[in-house]
Parts: structure tokens; sequence; C-alpha cells
């Protein structure tokens, strides 16, 4: 029977403090999922989140009691596109914030000492740990990665510079007057290491204060805690097979409280010692739960009502849905045949397509092509609506030069282009009309060149999605860099560009019309600027959804690579569609994580902003699907509440303990903490719970 300790009440209730890192709407969902389990609790502590990211996205927890304050207290990688980092503006931040750090540490020190804080918990935000340890108060990171990894990463020698489309035509189409300045982006070259190492150090010093690490699945190595890997981060991956290397992977795999840990930091000197062992351990999936009504026909309906969408198509035996969620979407804008070209067979596959053999848990990207890349950052959402309204007062309709004026594209294997292409025989020529819609945020459409070779990004044969690869993860995929393609494939392989992928007769954005898509994160109006409508089976969520219950009833999702989407989708089972997110390397324990636990598939850039989806969402169905079954069948069954729980009463009763060794008290006034809560035995955290010998 796990021991439950004996802990020191003090007669004043608990006070925490909870810094947020700004970077993403992943830390801030996992944040207020953690925030709510630990305002849940009989005898909860008091919490304060301090984040520069806005109040409403920590509204759940707010609800229920949580306090909040807007600081900046984190450095964020700036990116002026969706996929793309800009390293040395990235620099100038930090630089920046490092200027101020004595500043800003005094001062929420001594606010800290204010709020008599007893712990400060942090997510991926290092001043958090900092400030605390300068306030004499212990600290516990809760996070998949730190940023000291992802600023060492800009040193990188992997580019991230697709090449600019050849036809201006095309270009044309692709970017919109508005969208221009967009395209005028920096070079990318990486940042020497000699400059980056002294700035990461400040960063991995504030992370070093930490004195206890609750890892969070999807994880990369921290290595302000264990001491192998280290950094700097560049020599964990893989450019060329596009993955962590071996004795990374090897060391996520293990435990983190195997590690061999880093040195504890003492307190300065007008501080008492710390009175317990640093220590790692594994934390369970901090995710914003559904409503269970959500698997209900009553529930589904409800949700489905709001959006728009007609009773007709709530039944799921009939009606498979698309959830579209995440900024920087470039595609056309939808007409009556968003699936325009007649379903072949690849579009309902009895069986997956060769080239995309699923990895050894389901999870499916290119061997080679770019690497995985960054989240992006939170936006005001005033200022995103202003650009998106800007954005869509601007749809074009481009034509591209007349046929006779075009260049023949020459014969190529079958091997070498797309079976779409291929079907309509010698000569490809493009002359159609295209309506085409840029949200804010987005890169232009281009071919993404290959880290090996500077070519395009080169496809498998015979492939239904020739941008996709299955990797074998258990095998080298290293390729030799000596390796040329035969100039007829490179030829063809040329041709395939968003000029040829864009064409309205082969695009398909749904499967088919079983097919309804939600597009979040857009205006109502979205689509509907030059007087058209959208079609049937496209809808627009309200802004302020609640996206666990709409990723619960989605088919598939597609989105970016962060881990609020990737922790809701594996929760509810949702196969994912992922569009890689280069030079960000938090990415790649997201990919591990869905393969071990999920269903994903990558989505290229380049297919993503034409809007060349349908088979990649088939192919994730297909996947998913009886999973996706089971869980409909399951239902909510709470249990990622009652990890949580457990996860908050373990930190409460580590604090306590924390207390009561540094400040022993009058064991009269010893009270069952845990009991105090309501938690009885069972459960992976409660058998955590056992003191340490003294």
């Amino acid at each position: 029977m796990p021991y439950i300790g004996t802990m020191t009440v003090d007669t004043r209730k608990l006070t925490f403090v909870y810094y947020c890192s700004g970077h993403g709407y992943g830390h801030a969902t996992r944040v207020s999922a953690f925030t709510r389990h630990l305002l849940g609790l009989e005898r909860p502590p008091a919490v304060h989140i301090v984040s520069s990211a806005p109040k409403h996205v920590f509204a759940d927890s707010i609800a229920v009691g949580a306090l909040y304050r807007n600081a900046n207290i984190d450095p964020v990688i700036v990116q002026p596109l969706a996929y793309r980092v800009d390293r040395q503006k990235s620099v100038h931040v930090l630089e920046s914030f490092l200027a101020n750090e004595d500043d800003k540490v005094w001062d929420e020190a001594q606010w800290l000492k204010s709020i008599r804080a007893d712990c400060v918990l942090s997510d991926a935000a290092f001043l958090g740990c900092l400030v605390a340890h300068h306030a004499g108060i212990p600290s516990v990171l809760i996070t998949n990665f730190s940023f000291d990894s992802v600023y060492s990463y800009l040193s990188t020698p992997l580019i991230d510079e697709p090449p600019k489309p050849e036809h201006p035509a095309v270009d044309g189409m692709l970017s919109p007057p508005s969208a221009k300045a967009k395209e005028e982006l920096e070079p990318d070259v990486p940042i020497p290491l000699e400059v980056l190492t002294p700035l990461v150090k400040h960063i991995h010093d504030g992370y070093r204060c930490a004195d206890l690490l609750l890892r969070l699945p999807g994880a990369i190595p921290l290595p302000s805690f264990a001491m192998h890997p280290s950094l700097p981060s560049p020599n964990w991956v893989d450019i060329e097979a596009r993955c962590f290397k071996s004795f990374v992977t090897d060391h996520l795999t293990q435990p983190p409280s195997t590690y061999k840990l880093l040195p504890q930091l003492p307190f300065p000197d007008q501080y008492p010692p710390k009175p317990l062992a640093r220590e790692a351990r594994s934390a369970p999936l901090l995710v914003r739960s559904p409503d269970p009504a959500i698997y209900t026909a009553e529930g589904l309906s409800r949700l489905l009502d709001s959006i728009g969408v007609p009773p007709d198509l709530h039944d799921p035996a009939t009606t498979k849905i698309l959830i579209v969620s995440f900024g920087g979407q470039v595609f056309h804008k939808p007409h009556s045949r968003s699936h325009s070209r007649t379903p072949s067979k690849a579009a309902t596959p009895a069986a997956i397509p060769p080239a995309l053999g699923a990895s050894p848990a389901n999870s499916t990207h290119p061997a080679y092509g770019l690497p995985p890349s960054a989240s992006m950052d939170f936006a005001d959402p005033k200022r995103h609506a202003r650009a998106l309204n800007d954005a869509l007062q601007t749809v074009s309709i481009s034509r591209l030069p007349d046929s006779s004026q075009q260049e023949a594209i020459p014969p190529a294997p079958l091997r070498s282009i797309p079976s779409h292409l291929a079907s309509l025989g010698k000569q490809v020529s493009r002359s159609r009309a295209l309506s085409q819609l840029r949200l804010a945020g987005a890169p232009p459409a281009a071919v993404p060149k290959s880290p090996r070779t500077g070519h395009p990004a080169t496809f498998s044969a015979p492939a239904t999605i020739p941008t996709f690869q299955a990797p074998n993860w258990t095998t080298d995929m290293t390729a030799s860099p000596s390796a040329e393609l035969p100039l007829d494939v490179a030829t063809a392989l040329k041709r395939e560009t968003a000029e040829e992928i864009m064409d309205d007769a082969d695009v398909r954005i749904l499967p088919d019309e079983t097919w309804i898509a939600v597009v979040c994160g857009v205006s109502k109006d979205w689509g509907k600027e030059d007087g058209e409508e959208l079609p049937h089976n496209f809808f627009v969520a309200p802004r302020d959804v609640y996206m666990p219950d709409l990723t619960a009833a989605a088919d598939v999702l597609l989105g970016k690579l962060g881990y609020g989407t990737v922790s809701e989708c594996v929760d509810s089972c949702t196969p994912f569609v992922y569009v890689p997110r280069p030079l960000f390397i938090e990415e790649h324990g997201l990919r591990l994580y869905l393969e071990r636990e999920g269903v994903g598939v990558e989505l290229s850039r380049t297919q993503y902003e034409v809007g060349e989806w349908a088979d990649a969402i088939e192919v994730a169905w297909q996947r998913g699907r009886e999973a996706k079954a089971r869980k409909r069948q399951e239902g909510e069954t709470g249990r990622r509440k009652e990890e949580g729980r457990e996860m908050a009463q373990y930190v409460v009763d580590w604090v306590w303990r924390w207390k009561d060794r540094m400040h022993p008290c009058d064991s009269s006034k010893t009270e069952d903490i845990a009991s105090i809560n309501g938690v009885r035995g069972g459960g992976e955290w409660m058998a955590l719970n056992t003191l340490p010998p003294t």
C-alpha cells in the first residue's frame, strides 16, 4: 500500500507563482490545465500566473480562482512567417532581454517576498527559476523543453531558405500586394557558436536554479538537469535523417529519475541551505479535457450547431470532420468543388499508398527535405484580426500566360512526378484563373530545397502523395551527399512547383463529399469578401470555440506541430496532419511522442500552401479510424484529470516537505496533507510521495 507521508501544516494557505513562457499557446494551455488541477484540491494553494501571454488564454483557470499578471518574463523566438525563424532578430531580442535581466530579477524577487510566495512553478521560463533562487524559495520546472536548447539550435548549419518562385505570374498569384513585403526576408544565416554560447549560458544558468524537474511527454533533452546530452543542441540532431541521433533517443527513453544530474545550486548566503536534493521525474500529459458530452450525439450536435453545420451533417457515421487549426494559412479559397478533381482510388484507399508506409508507431514524415521548425509566438488578437482583414480584402484573381506562350514540360518517368500530373500526358500547361486566399503570417509558396543537395525535395516512387516518404527509424537514414538525380528526373522535379500543383483541376482540399472542414482562428466572414459564399462543406468556427471539444469531435486535425495540439490530439485519439516547422528543436521530441502515442502524417509546406491536403487527410484517417472509433465508444474517462490531480497533490506535498525540513515546527501541528486534500492510495504520483530517508 502506498505510503502517504505526514507533513507539517502551516497556519496559512500556500502561495504558488506560475511563470509561463509567452512563446506559444501550448505553454498557456498546459499551465492553465495544471493550475485547474491545483485549484481543484480540497485545500488548494493560491496560484498567481505571470506571463506575457494574453489574459484570455488563461480564462478557464482564472474562472476558478487563478490570479493573473502580465509581465515580460522571457525572450521569444522571432518568426516573421509561420514556418520561418529570424535567427539574427531572435538573438537581438535575447540580448535586449538579458541587458535588463538584473533589474527584472530584483523586481520579481521583491514581489515574490511581498506576497509571501512559497514556491515558483515555471513552464519553460528560465527567469522564474532564477527569481525563486534569489528570493530563497524552491522552484519546479514543468516542461518538455527549455530555451537554452532552442537558442543553441540557432547555430545549426541547416539553412531554412526555400527558393523564390521562378515564374512571375505564379509569384503574383501566391503573393497579393499586401503580402509582398513578407517575401523580402533576411537570408537565413546560422549564428556562430561563439556568439551564442555566452548568451545561452545565461538561460542555462537560470534553469540550473530549479530544484525539481517534472518532464512532460514529447520531451527533448533538458541539459540544465541531466549531465548528458549537453549543449550545444545541434550536436543532437542528424540533419540528413531529420531526427535525433541514436544516443539522444536512447537518453529520452530512460526515466528522468535515472539520470545523473548536475549539482544543485545553493541559495545565496543570506538564506538557509536547501533542505531537499535536486530530482527529476516524469510527468503525465497535461492537457485540457473536453466536455464529456462531446462524445454523445446531443453534445456533438450542440457544438456543430454553434458553428452553423446543418443537422444532416451531424452524424459521424456519414460525415467526417477536418479541423484546420493554425494561422498562416495559404490555400485556394474553396469553391463549390473543393475536392475538384474526380477522386481516384487513392482518395479512399483500401490500403496505405506505398510511399506512406507506416513507421513503427503510425507516424509519417519524409526522411529528407526540410527538418522541423519553430512554433509561432503569441499574436495580439486585435492586431491579428486587422492583418487578417487586410489580407482578405486583397484576395486576387490572377491568370497565367496563355497556354500557347507556356513552355511544355518534357516527358519524365512516372516515378518522378505525381500521379495526377503524369495522367495528363506528356505536356502539362497551366492557363486557369486562380482565386486564392492568403492569411496573415504565411510564407510565400515555394518548393523547399533539400539541405543535402540544394535541389527541391525529392519524391518517392510510386506515390500518391509525392512529397511524403516514410522513414525507417530503426536504420541509418543518412544518404550520400554525392548522390545525383538523373537529368530527366531532376527536370521533372524542378517543374513540380506550386505553378503545377495549384491547378484547380488537380488540387484537392478534401478527399470527397463525405468530409466537411471547420476552419479556426479566422473571421466569421472568411472567404466571402468577393461576394461568393463558401461551399456547403466549409465552415468557420467561432473565435471563442473550446478547442478540446472541437479536437475531440474531429476525424482529422490539420495544424502545426506544437505541444498543445499534439496533446489534445493524443488525448482524443484524433489523427494529426502536421506541417513541419524548421529550426525549432522541440519538434523532434513531439514527433517521437506522436509515433508512440498517436497518429501523425506530415504534409509538406508546398502542399499545405496550395491546398493539396486530401491524400494526407485520407491516409491519417485510415490509420487512426479504429482508435478514434474506440475513443468515441469509450468517451471521456477522466483519466487525464486524475493524473493531473495526483501530480498537483505531489507538488503540494513536495513544497510542504521542503518547508517542514527548512523550518521544523511543533509536531502537534502536523496533519496528513494528502488526507486533507481527499487523496487516497493508488496512482503513480501517490507512490512517489514516500519521504526519503533522513
